[in-house]
């Protein structure tokens, strides 16, 4: 989940009307499960080609399969309001509330590609918000640790996230730029707002060998970036693409 994230790359996902609108003065019926998957799957494809047009920036032509398989599965209709449900396969970020939104589902699966999660790691996320980017990890992880700085954002995720059965998500509400220092140290960590330096608490965090995504800058020049920690703690980064987060909150 990014907070304010808004990204720079191109809108290629048509707009979808209302799932309830009227056509020649009939109503057209709710969509149902079955149509929710056929966008899900339109929308997959359509961040494949995003990927392949951005080839030169990104330095990949595609994304791996596994996260593209987990994009497939999460029913992102869940993660927004009701209201927003018929657009909730747009190539697009959508509110949730308190200044926040979720992910450009682009952005979304991008940042797990980056991130590589395996199936025996433990991952810590920075920035719950309603759990749609959690529940894209939990599809990929091992265990995943998240934290969220509004209470009720994070109330909602953590019940959404076990209707879904989503058991090996663990959340808790604070100041995710401290990291969850009971459960490091992780093998990797993605924070979903942006730092204008790593947080030095999220690096002591990291396992050796591990990695960090994260927008990381001021915020008129954030850049996707990844950090790799080397077996003797030594950090390595490297920037992708510019994008535009709101920066992480912090409590003094």
């Amino acid at each position: 989940m990014a907070i304010g994230e808004a990204a720079v790359c191109p809108q290629l996902s048509p707009p979808l009307r209302n799932d309830s609108h009227r056509l020649e003065g009939r109503a057209m019926k709710p969509m149902n499960d079955k149509h929710l998957a056929i966008l899900r799957r339109q929308m997959v494809e359509l961040i494949e080609i995003q990927v392949e047009l951005m080839s030169d920036e990104l330095g990949q032509e595609a994304l791996s399969e596994p996260v593209l398989a987990a994009m497939r599965r999460v029913p992102r209709h869940l993660f927004v309001a009701p209201s927003l449900a018929s657009l909730a396969y747009q190539n697009t970020p959508l509110p949730i509330g308190f200044d926040k939104t979720i992910s450009q589902p682009f952005i979304v699966a991008l940042m797990t590609d980056l991130l590589a999660p395996q199936r025996h790691e433990s991952v810590l996320e920075v920035g719950t918000g309603l759990g749609y980017q959690t529940a894209v990890l939990a599809e990929l992880a091992d265990h995943v640790w998240s934290v969220e700085i509004v209470e009720e954002l994070g109330s909602h995720a953590q019940m959404r996230l076990q209707q879904l059965g989503y058991s090996g998500v663990n959340t808790r509400i604070g100041d995710g730029s401290r990291g969850w220092v009971e459960h490091a140290p992780y093998d990797k960590i993605l924070a979903t707002a942006a730092a204008e330096q790593p947080p030095a608490a999220l690096l002591e965090q990291l396992k050796p060998g591990g990695r960090l995504v994260l927008p990381l800058g001021p915020a008129d020049a954030q850049y996707l970036t990844v950090i790799d920690k080397d077996a003797v703690g030594r950090t390595r980064t490297r920037d992708l693409i510019p994008v535009r987060f709101s920066l992480l909150e912090t409590v003094i």
